[in-house]
């Protein structure tokens, strides 16, 4: 009513399922899908993942677990202090003496036992993939457990929850997840209910926000529809900057937007480091090694290779050796020259090992060239 009568200059609105066609289902469904799951379940522990933000899904899940008799417990740190600042609060409502350390839990009959954890994302961290991966200090799941995955992929994090998703199958867990049956709602908007928002609100302008650039697109066609003029539909990228002037809604220049990667104590990671690791990671390095007088008339000692990742040195004396000769022959020709310059030899030996290892073995990797004198 208030944006009806005061009227909305400029909307931006989430996207995230503006392509899936009619209603989202009810979040109150949930719950009877879960307590069903947990009865059919009885004897068997249960694990189930959500995100650590959606209080609601945490309590239907604590109500189906304490109907049947079962402790709670959480794991991963986000779902530990986002249970326990929601109980202080008031915005959940688990007795205290069913909420239990997850070491309280380890040595209790499975059908007693409700773990909550993080990780319906696959994220490769959290708690669900270290279990998934047996690599979890708490929990070791076999064919007694059942995992419930109490939400549904966000897009592009497929692959991730399919993994974890195997690697619990693996163990021979059973597991429940939105594809088989109806444990998530979305809490994203589907086309009829961004409609309906837009006939509501009727704004000027109109900016979709929060999802694909494919999602966004769809959101823009949906204003479209509800009658926002195309011209005062903008679909943006990361860091576009935009103003809402008296005159309009414009484009208004880019601001910075790349990814951080976070390093230790460094901090942000440039993208020459990230390519290095990459290179040896996937190449391998060698570094090659030459001693030559200071007067740079003759080689000294070396080269000496040494390689990690590249071939495995004890069976490959014969193709080493061969290096080594590459790489001198490569500096006595550049000494002969007059070219004694620690740099430029350095260039040398890049050049010539890096040549010598690509034609024989068809693989790139780190040269890191040594050259020193005496």
């Amino acid at each position: 009513a208030i944006a009806q009568n005061e009227g909305v200059r400029l909307l931006l609105s989430d996207s995230t399922n503006a392509d899936q066609a009619g209603h989202s289902r009810s979040e109150r469904s949930v719950g009877k899908v879960l307590s069903d799951l947990f009865a059919a379940n009885e004897g068997r522990r249960i694990v189930t993942a959500c995100f650590a933000s959606h209080v609601h899904r945490v309590q239907q899940i604590a109500d189906a677990a304490i109907a049947q008799g079962r402790v709670i417990a959480t794991l991963g740190l986000s779902m530990k202090k986002n249970v326990r600042l929601a109980k202080q609060m008031g915005l959940l409502d688990i007795p205290d003496d069913r909420l239990l350390d997850i070491e309280e839990v380890r040595d209790r009959p499975p059908g007693e036992v409700c773990v909550i954890s993080t990780g319906s994302q696959g994220e490769p961290m959290s708690a669900l993939a270290l279990m998934a991966s047996s690599e979890s200090k708490w929990l070791k799941l076999d064919e007694n457990d059942t995992v419930i995955l109490s939400s549904h992929p966000i897009p592009g994090n497929e692959m991730d929850v399919s993994k974890v998703i195997d690697g619990l199958v693996r163990l021979g867990v059973r597991v429940v997840h939105s594809g088989i049956s109806d444990v998530h709602a979305t809490g994203h908007a589907k086309a009829e209910e961004l409609k309906t928002l837009l006939s509501i609100v009727r704004p000027e302008w109109f900016v979709p926000v929060h999802g694909e650039y494919r999602h966004m697109r769809a959101h823009a066609e949906l204003g479209r529809i509800m009658g926002v003029p195309e011209s005062n539909v903008l679909v943006c990228e990361d860091g576009d900057r935009i103003a809402l002037t008296d005159d309009g809604l414009i484009r208004d220049g880019r601001v910075p937007a790349p990814y951080t990667f976070v390093d230790g104590i460094v901090g942000d990671v440039g993208n020459g480091v990230l390519r290095d690791r990459q290179v040896l990671a996937e190449e391998g390095v060698v570094v090659v090694i030459v001693t030559v007088d200071h007067d740079g008339r003759s080689i000294v000692t070396g080269p000496e290779v040494i390689t990690k990742g590249w071939v495995y040195a004890p069976e490959a004396e014969e193709l080493l050796d061969e290096c080594r000769d590459v790489v001198a022959a490569g500096v006595r020709a550049s000494l002969a020259e007059g070219d004694a310059d620690l740099e430029s030899l350095q260039r040398v030996v890049r050049r010539s090992a890096g040549k010598f290892v690509n034609e024989r073995t068809k693989r790139r990797p780190m040269i890191v060239p040594v050259v020193m004198s005496v």
